[in-house]
């Protein structure tokens, strides 16, 4: 069995209530029997066996939405009736569908709280609260679903293998064990990083809606401006004092109008600035629980190596990059609007730009420590202390992912000044593959995938099971028991 490595880690008092254990789990048989609403691991359901939704792919009116103790619970009962631990169960919940927040339908067509695609749901869709129907927008339905999909994939002695036949990627098996590992034996973690997320995104979210509407203030009070100034340089050709007077006096009632917009505008900075102080405050919080892997992609916390940091926050599900650029060497590097952006080097500042161009947007020019010059384009905000002259170190936040100027969809576009050569061919860029981004295309030169054959997959116990720390394996820990009851 592949056992959850240990982590050696204090998240802080803003993250946990206490520091979160790193237990080993074996799976030991149960003596109580499996509910009857337990559908086997050993085959997938034959046809007509279960009855489904009218609409498998349409989102109910009102999700269900359940408090953390009632997922903890759905968690580890789904676990002990599979043997798939209940860490494992909650972080796949957490990746594939944020709790059930985000139930899709996604773009691939996958649905539901634990995101099965509909041809697999057809296969191990399990009726878990005894409804009538295998529900996958039913987090009972769904989660006890995942757990037979996993048990049957071979996870009861494998759970690389069982996560890796969930998604066949092995960036996604890495996050899934990592962010298990992470939740440890302590609930209480789950929870208060996903509290910390929540605070997080809101905040970015924030700051990118205050910014928007700075934007559309600003744009009006420059057209207010264009207005008085060409009513004052018409004033001034005109021969007859009449037509004069009358100029004057349209373009004194219009500067008390841009008057009145000025103050808008005035005011939509004063609320950027509370939203960009409010982000401020939420990563000061998060900021111990960000040097945890998991912790830190769930953050979109910056991602290092050698010398360079990816310059989009977020990790190789919800970050994208294709191998070229329409026109021109650049690349454009596609994430969520609000996703943080980050100094790719040490660097300094060349030049920037909070008023978007009609091309490149709002965006910044930096000279890296290695003497390249990049472009940032099409953030939604820049960041406060990102001016012309300004020292930032690698990882340094510089602003948010937006879709300023000529984009379609929120990205980041990012070239060399001049652009000369295709930053995806960087040996610095490459390496954050399945690391921090995920290639949208297939590349001729990409190096092969790793790849786990997933073999053929072994008959469950036929008890359902429960778990218990193995002695002896990981001797700097305390030994934890779990059981069905939670003793």
């Amino acid at each position: 069995m592949r056992r959850l490595a240990p982590l050696a880690l204090v998240l802080g008092v803003a993250l946990l209530a206490g520091t979160a254990r790193a237990d080993t789990f074996a799976v030991l048989p149960s003596t109580a029997s499996p509910s009857a609403l337990v559908l086997p691991a050993v085959a997938p359901n034959s046809t007509g066996s279960v009855a489904l939704p009218f609409d498998l792919a349409a989102p109910p009116s009102s999700p269900a939405q359940l408090s953390y103790t009632e997922l903890l619970g759905l968690w580890q009962r789904a676990g002990a009736s599979y043997g798939i631990p209940w860490q494992v169960l909650a972080s796949i919940n957490k990746v594939e569908s944020n709790f059930g927040r985000n139930m899709g339908p996604s773009s691939a067509g996958a649905i539901g709280w634990m995101q099965f695609m509909p041809d697999t749901w057809l296969r191990w869709g399990t009726d878990a609260n005894g409804d009538g129907v295998a529900d996958p927008w039913n987090p009972d339905d769904a989660i006890f679903s995942a757990a037979r999909y996993l048990a049957a994939a071979g996870g009861g002695s494998d759970l690389y293998r069982a996560v890796y036949a969930y998604n066949h990627a092995d960036w996604y098996v890495r996050e899934v064990l990592d962010l298990a590992n992470l939740y440890g034996s302590d609930s209480t973690v789950a929870f208060s990083l996903d509290r910390l997320q929540q605070s997080l995104e809101a905040a970015r979210s924030a700051v990118v809606a205050a910014s928007a509407q700075l934007i559309t203030a600003q744009k009006a009070l420059a057209a207010e401006t264009t207005l008085v100034s060409r009513l004052r340089e018409r004033a001034d050709r005109v021969t007859l004092l009449s037509d004069r007077l009358a100029l004057e006096q349209r373009a004194g009632e219009l500067s008390a109008r841009r008057a009145t917009v000025a103050a808008i505008v005035a005011t939509k900075q004063q609320a950027l600035d509370d939203t960009r102080a409010e982000l401020a405050r939420e990563q000061q919080q998060s900021a111990a629980a960000s040097f945890a892997p998991a912790a830190s992609q769930l953050l979109a916390a910056p991602t290092y190596s050698s010398g360079y940091v990816f310059p989009v926050g977020g990790g190789p599900g919800i970050v994208f990059a294709s191998h070229t650029h329409h026109d021109y060497p650049a690349v454009d590097i596609a994430a969520p609007m609000g996703s943080p952006l980050y100094a790719l080097a040490d660097s300094v500042v060349m030049r920037s730009w909070s008023a978007p161009d009609a091309h490149c947007g709002i965006g910044l020019t930096l000279r890296a420590f290695d003497g390249q010059t990049w472009t940032y384009c099409h953030l939604s905000v820049l960041g406060a202390n990102v001016v012309a002259g300004a020292s930032l170190a690698a990882g340094q936040e510089v602003g948010l992912v937006g879709e300023t100027g000529a984009a379609t969809g929120p990205h980041l576009h990012l070239q060399l000044q001049p652009p000369v050569a295709w930053p995806q061919q960087e040996a610095w860029f490459a390496s954050f593959a399945s690391k921090a981004f995920t290639w949208s295309d297939t590349g001729a030169n990409d190096a092969p995938a790793t790849v786990r054959t997933i073999a053929s997959v072994a008959p469950p116990p036929t008890q359902a099971p429960v778990f218990q720390v193995v002695e002896g394996s990981h001797p700097s820990n305390g030994v934890v028991f779990f059981s069905r009851t939670g003793s």
